[in-house]
């Protein structure tokens, strides 16, 4: 990799899905390409790289945040949650199992992006009403699906859905 003329190299220390994460990091590189690049985690999505599509949504410190718009080297000492900090070794999250069950998928893009945003609202509100999951999901966009799967599988989660037929 060609580094740009006056370009340093960071070292951060992180707490990432629950384990603490040493890794090298350009002073540039925005917490999206630290975690795909340096980190490898591939299920944190880059899709506008604008912070307007929710694809590479974390959880950082207890915050939702599009890692897109944080850099780097501002999470140093940070807890961040990804995608793969979701499922537990058991098996799936009920997030990642409703959005299988109800089909809240197709490409699969923003998916991860939902989830972790879902995940952070049942984390605050374990029983939302239909209206809060709209709000909360709204800085996710899905160009595939629509939302009405997507916002039944964070009800069916919550456990707080109608059966799907």
């Amino acid at each position: 990799m060609t580094e740009a003329a006056g370009t340093r190299r960071i070292v951060v220390e992180a707490t990432i899905n629950g384990e603490p994460q040493e890794f090298l990091a350009d002073e540039r590189d925005s917490l999206l390409e630290a975690l795909r690049d340096r980190i490898g985690l591939m299920g944190v999505k880059e899709g506008c790289n604008n912070g307007n599509c929710g694809a590479c949504t974390v959880i950082l410190d207890g915050r939702l945040v599009c890692a897109c718009l944080v850099m780097a080297a501002e999470v140093e000492g940070s807890a961040i949650t990804t995608i793969e900090g979701i499922a537990s070794s058991d098996g799936l999250h009920p997030l990642q199992q409703a959005f299988l069950e109800d089909a809240a998928l197709q490409c699969g893009v923003c998916t991860p992006g939902f989830i972790v945003a879902a995940k952070a609202l049942l984390d605050v509100n374990p029983h939302p009403a239909e209206d809060d999951v709209r709000l909360w999901l709204a800085g996710n966009l899905c160009r595939c699906t629509g939302y009405d799967k997507i916002v039944q599988a964070v009800l069916d989660a919550a456990g707080d859905g109608k059966e799907s037929a």
